[in-house]
């Protein structure tokens, strides 16, 4: 899994519609050049809103805030053999330009 954090959503050059869907077309190009690959599985944007829920008495909060530089964005689900191979398939996330981030994790599939 990409989890993809800060980047465009909070860039100050993201501020007109045109810069917004200028950028979005490099997203839909890596998009495409992952499922061409057959590695894109899935993944969605995240909305900059939400709730927390925690704690033994699950205290629900407000959360997470869009002035975080580390407010997650959004994922995909991508394959491959291995970490350092999805790590590979980072090369082009449009976001490294406005110091986003993506956190790479293994997903643990659930026999059930």
């Amino acid at each position: 899994m990409l989890i993809f954090h800060g980047g465009s959503d909070i860039a100050p050059e993201m501020k007109s519609p045109e810069a917004m869907q200028k950028h979005m077309q490099k997203w839909f190009a890596w998009i495409e050049k992952l499922s061409k690959e057959g590695r894109y599985d899935g993944g969605e944007a995240l909305l900059p809103t939400g709730k927390f829920i925690g704690g033994k008495n699950k205290v629900v909060t407000d959360g997470p805030f869009a002035e975080s530089k580390e407010l997650v964005g959004g994922y995909f689900i991508v394959k491959a053999k291995d970490i350092d191979e999805a790590i590979s398939l980072c090369a082009d996330y449009p976001d490294f330009i406005y110091d986003g981030k993506v956190q790479v994790r293994p997903v643990q599939k659930m026999d059930m």
